[in-house]
């Protein structure tokens, strides 16, 4: 019997294993690193949010890019699905805010192993250490692979699934891009996704560990306004993090990546008009009457954040509040309704949770993720030109593609 081989053993890959060997395929996993599931490992802060229970509707929403090839996908293994695939390989699960799922132990190695112990007891094959270099055809079709020592193995399927270039350290280095560009397929755009974004402005690093909540964060490209959304976010050593943020990453990637000037403002009391915070400040200054300018600021501002903003003020910060005229405290409101900050540039792939482009959608069969120009090639997980936001979305989008691309190379194998 022809059996199917699977590149790379992160969440797309494994799955894909998985799904085949479930399906009666003989499988081979090759695995570049000296473990699987190594990404895994990280995602969730360590605690690995494998998915969303979130009606299907919702997920669609959260699928920043192409979505709709997404849906043969998502409807052979949605978020349920996903978990009750889970659950009986033996992972207790708990659902979190947000619909946030999440291992009941809280750690992410309570995945892997699951999904380790799963690849053990169907006897798929795990090539740890093995570097799969070339993708091989015969007669326009998928025949073998090539590893980094020369040794060749024959298969009825590949499945593709080396993930993205975010997180380089864990084995994401783009070598599936390469070995699918030979055989002719297009990459788009690759971009660094959901990451945190650095500043031009020095003063983020007195700010760093500072997390803002409830505020409103403000893109503009060539003064034009690109992002408007109200959450939370927080100041890293170079620049701004947080769920604000990495929204913004996504959605605004080709904005951040076009070389024009990007801006961002901060509007620390969203709640509050310009008139209102004005009459705030006014009463605050009013109860410290006789205090200096820089001690009378700490019921509005967190204590972190004063000397930033007093220095933008421009006003004398062992000043007395008395003495703030009408147009300073004007002044003052505006820089609350919009801290500014210049975009310098983002985090890079070494600090983003995924990568933005990928294996074009068009040359990929959506119901089968069959290659339309290899037949034989199927491909999961982020390799592909799908994407989408934080909250167990992404790791969905592995589970599912996975799921399908090992069926249908199984399905390929087993019909010969």
């Amino acid at each position: 019997m022809e059996q199917v081989l699977v590149i790379g053993g992160g969440a797309g890959g494994l799955m894909a294993a998985i799904a085949a060997a479930q399906s009666g395929a003989k499988v081979v996993l090759f695995e570049k690193n000296e473990k699987t599931g190594k990404k895994i490992y990280i995602t969730g802060k360590g605690r690995c949010n494998l998915t969303n229970l979130c009606e299907k509707e919702v997920f669609f929403d959260n699928v920043i890019n192409n979505p709709r090839f997404m849906y043969s996908s998502y409807h052979a293994l949605d978020s349920e699905a996903t978990i009750g695939l889970f659950n009986n390989m033996g992972l207790k699960t708990k659902v979190e805010r947000g619909g946030r799922v999440f291992p009941e132990s809280d750690m992410s190695a309570s995945v892997t192993d699951a999904l380790r112990d799963t690849v053990k007891k169907l006897g798929i094959r795990v090539m740890l250490d093995s570097r799969v270099t070339h993708i091989c055809t015969r007669d326009g079709a998928f025949s073998h692979v090539t590893l980094e020592d020369g040794t060749e193995l024959k298969g009825g399927a590949c499945v593709l699934a080396t993930g993205g270039l975010s997180y380089p350290a864990t084995g994401s280095t783009g070598d599936g891009f390469t070995m699918a560009k030979e055989l002719g397929h297009t990459v788009t755009k690759l971009v660094p996704s959901l990451v945190g974004l650095r500043t031009e402005e020095s003063f983020v690093a007195e700010l760093e560990g500072l997390s803002l909540r409830n505020v409103r964060l403000v893109m503009k490209v060539g003064g034009k306004k690109r992002y408007d959304e109200l959450g939370e976010m927080l100041f890293t050593r170079r620049g701004i993090s947080g769920p604000l943020v990495l929204t913004l990453s996504s959605v605004c990637s080709k904005d951040l990546t076009s070389g024009k000037d990007c801006t961002f403002s901060i509007d620390l009391k969203p709640g509050l008009d310009e008139q209102q915070l004005d009459k705030r400040i006014t009463t605050d200054f009013n109860d410290n009457i006789n205090k200096d300018f820089i001690n009378a600021l700490d019921k509005l501002l967190p204590t972190k954040l004063i000397p930033v903003v007093v220095t933008l003020s421009g006003i004398d910060p062992h000043r007395k509040v008395n003495t703030v005229s009408r147009a300073e405290r004007m002044n003052l409101v505006k820089i609350l309704k919009a801290f500014p900050l210049t975009f310098k540039c983002t985090g890079g792939f070494e600090e983003a949770v995924i990568t933005k482009g990928g294996i074009s959608v068009k040359e990929v069969d959506p119901s089968t993720l069959e290659s339309k120009i290899v037949p034989g090639l199927f491909f999961a997980g982020e390799i592909l030109d799908v994407d989408a936001l934080t909250g167990g979305f992404n790791l969905q989008i592995a589970w599912s593609t996975g799921f399908v691309a090992g069926n249908s190379a199984a399905g390929r194998v087993l019909q010969n």
